[in-house]
């Protein structure tokens, strides 16, 4: 794993741990394949202070901060 992925996993899952269940790597059943990160929502918290990120944990939600990865004439 890059560290840019896992710093963007580790991140997020700080981030939305006290909303929810925030899973890492979790293998979904299609072909098997791991989504980077699983998050479902507790009922009821306070995501104001999140802005966008909260408003698109509402409900249950797959992320994957790096579907292509920067090059390092892309990183400033």
């Amino acid at each position: 794993m890059k560290p840019h992925d896992q710093f963007a996993k580790n991140y997020l899952e700080q981030l939305l741990s006290p909303l929810g269940i925030v899973e890492i790597s979790k293998e979904v059943s299609d072909e098997t394949r791991q989504i980077d990160l699983f998050f479902s929502p507790n009922p009821e918290p306070n995501r104001d202070y999140l802005g966008l990120l909260g408003r698109i944990v509402l409900n249950t939600v797959l992320i994957e901060p790096y579907r292509n990865p920067p090059n390092r004439s892309e990183i400033r």
